[in-house]
Order: C-alpha cells, then sequence, then structure tokens
C-alpha cells in the first residue's frame, strides 16, 4: 500500500507541481498581475535561480549526501524503517520546515548573512515566477537539504516524497499573485476555517506581508513571517503578523536592479550598481528609504490611465482599418456598377437587350 502511495506522490511531485505552476503562470499573466513589473532582468534572475539552485544543486546536494552516507555511517542505513508512513509525514515535515524557519530567520536578523537571502525579497511583485528565487549560494547550503538527506537514508523515503510535494504546493500557493485566501477573509461563515488556516499554513496574505517593501503601513511585516509550510512556527516563537490584507508595495525599498548574475551568484558576483547591497564596496545593510504610498497610487493610475490610452489608440487604428476596408468595398461595388453601366450602353448602342 504504501508503495503504491509512493507512486501517486512521486507522480504528483513531479508532475502535478509542475502543472499547477503552469496553471498559476498562466492566471497570474492573463490577469495581469505582475503589472508589468516582469523586465528582461527579472526574468533572467527567476529563470537561472530556478535552472540553478532548484534544479542542479538541491537533487545533487541529495544525490552526492546518499552516496557518502553510506560510506560514513554505514550501519545506520534504514535505521527508521520501522516508523509508521504517518508518524514518518510528521518527523520530516517538522524537520524540514523548522529547520528551515531558523535558517531563513537567521538570514534577515544576522546582517552579514542577508545578502545571500537578498535576492528572494528584490522582487518588485509577487508570483510563482519568484517562488524559487534563491542565490546559489543560499541554496547550497540550505539546512533542510542536509536534513531530510539524512532522514531518508535512515528510511523515511517515502514520506520525504508526501512532505515535499505538500510543500511545494502551499509554498507555490503562498508565493502566488492569486489571493485565494481572501474569501476566507470577506465572508463570515468562512471566518473559523480563516482562524486556522493562516495559523497553521503559509498564506498570500501573511507571506505577502513578508515580501513588502516597507513595514509602515500596518501590512507588510519583512521582519517576520518566516515559516514557509508552516505558519505555526511563527505563532510558537513570536515573529506572526496577521492582517488579512496585502501589501501595497513588493521587494526592497532601495532596489536598482542588480544584474541577474550578481544575485545569483553574489559573492562570486558583484553588483555594477554603486552603492547597492551587493556592490563590491557595499554595505551589508542598507537603511530602507521612505515610501510615499500615494506616490504609488498616483504611479498605479498614472499606468492604467496609459493603458487605457493605448487601448484607446488600439480601438481607433481597428475603426480606422475597418472604416478603409468598407470605402475599398464601397469603391469595388461603385466600378462594378460603372462597368456594367458601361456594358449596358455597348449592347444597347449594339442593339442587344441587355
Amino acid at each position: 500500500m504504501i508503495k503504491i502511495i509512493q507512486e501517486v506522490i512521486d507522480n504528483l511531485n513531479g508532475y502535478g507541481l509542475s502543472v499547477l505552476v503552469l496553471v498559476l503562470g498562466i492566471l497570474e499573466f492573463s490577469f495581469g498581475l505582475y503589472k508589468k513589473r516582469w523586465n528582461k532582468n527579472e526574468k533572467m534572475v527567476d529563470i537561472a535561480c530556478f535552472v540553478l539552485p532548484k534544479l542542479v544543486i538541491r537533487p545533487a546536494i541529495a544525490f552526492f549526501g546518499l552516496k557518502f552516507l553510506p560510506a560514513v555511517i554505514p550501519a545506520l542505513s534504514n535505521q527508521f524503517s520501522w516508523v509508521s508512513f504517518g508518524w514518518g509525514v510528521l518527523i520530516i515535515a517538522i524537520a524540514d520546515d523548522l529547520t528551515q524557519y531558523w535558517y531563513h530567520r537567521l538570514h534577515h536578523e544576522i546582517p552579514w548573512l542577508w545578502r545571500f537571502h537578498r535576492t528572494h525579497h528584490s522582487a518588485p511583485y509577487m508570483g510563482m515566477a519568484m517562488a524559487s528565487r534563491q542565490n546559489a549560494i543560499y541554496t547550497l547550503f540550505f539546512s533542510q537539504t542536509y536534513v531530510t538527506t539524512i532522514l531518508v537514508y535512515l528510511g523515511l523515503g517515502a514520506p520525504r516524497i508526501v512532505v515535499g510535494a505538500i510543500k511545494s504546493t502551499i509554498t507555490t500557493l503562498a508565493h502566488s499573485s492569486i489571493p485565494w485566501d481572501k474569501p476566507f477573509y470577506q465572508y463570515k461563515i468562512l471566518h473559523p476555517v480563516a482562524w486556522v488556516l493562516e495559523r497553521l499554513i503559509s498564506t498570500p496574505a501573511t507571506h505577502h506581508a513578508h515580501h513588502a517593501a516597507t513595514t509602515d503601513d500596518g501590512v507588510g511585516y519583512y521582519k517576520g513571517n518566516f515559516g514557509n509550510m508552516f505558519f505555526l512556527w511563527d505563532i510558537i516563537f513570536g515573529t506572526a503578523h496577521i492582517s488579512r490584507q496585502y501589501p501595497a508595495v513588493y521587494g526592497i525599498s532601495h532596489y536598482q536592479e542588480d544584474p541577474w548574475y550578481a544575485q545569483l551568484l553574489w559573492p562570486v558576483f558583484k553588483s555594477n550598481v554603486a552603492g547597492s547591497e551587493l556592490a563590491a564596496d557595499g554595505p551589508m545593510v542598507k537603511p530602507d528609504i521612505s515610501i510615499d504610498h500615494e506616490d504609488e497610487e498616483q504611479e498605479e493610475r498614472i499606468l492604467k490611465k496609459v493603458e487605457q490610452q493605448i487601448l484607446a489608440e488600439q480601438e481607433q487604428q481597428v475603426l480606422e482599418e475597418e472604416e478603409k476596408q468598407n470605402l475599398k468595398e464601397q469603391e469595388q461595388r461603385i466600378l462594378k456598377e460603372e462597368e456594367l453601366l458601361i456594358l449596358k450602353e455597348v449592347a444597347l448602342q449594339a442593339g442587344t437587350n441587355f
């Protein structure tokens, strides 16, 4: 039975998540949820960080770890095989997510560690495209990757697959720009569910707050909400902030689009942006810039006005093309009528009954 469950979850982890990401991506782009902020540099950051850290580094650590462990602790192989599937899932879930909570939190609270994690926060938008946006060095030392590799070696392989599928789904949905949790806050009948949900797992409202560019508005809270799969850790350790709202501005207030290669491989490659935290002479932590939300709203209004103007111009062009087409068709009809009249006159002159 466990083998059947493992096969099902393995397929979900391999293909189901890919389908989920694809569907979310289509929806996000269809509704314009990136607000035209996903330019060429940001695309390169997201793609590079998805390919190297997620598809290369993490699998490589697990692969070589499972080759290395038999050489150093051969007697411990499958020592946890007696643990039931359910308890194995619980052990993996706690070990994986709790270690990530502290790894993540320390990179926010210890200044010299911040720059390794900065890439994940530099995006001025939220969406599935930046869910895997991590610096390669930050990923290389992911604590949970090593912990779970050891637990898999000890015999918890099947539970690891289940937890991996669930965690990937939750974290992808939490980063998505689609506020799927909003109905839970809008409808009173769902408030009890919302109360449990937002304290148990990461949701768009709680995790988006962590990615806000400011903490001055009572909504954003990048100094807390560190939970990845479980928001419960923030509740337990006093770093939770729940507002049931979504930030007006995302990213880093002083961000100036550092080159994608610097964001991927700092400190191997440095940023060419003067004064950046990733520059060769940059500070460990740069002070935030005060954000004028009225200016942000004005920018949104201007963007909306520009979009409306572009749409109006496109509609005008369509109307002009239609008018040109109508005139062309009318000219063709007139020419045909003139040709018929000429033929009729010729026929009458020839004494033919036309």
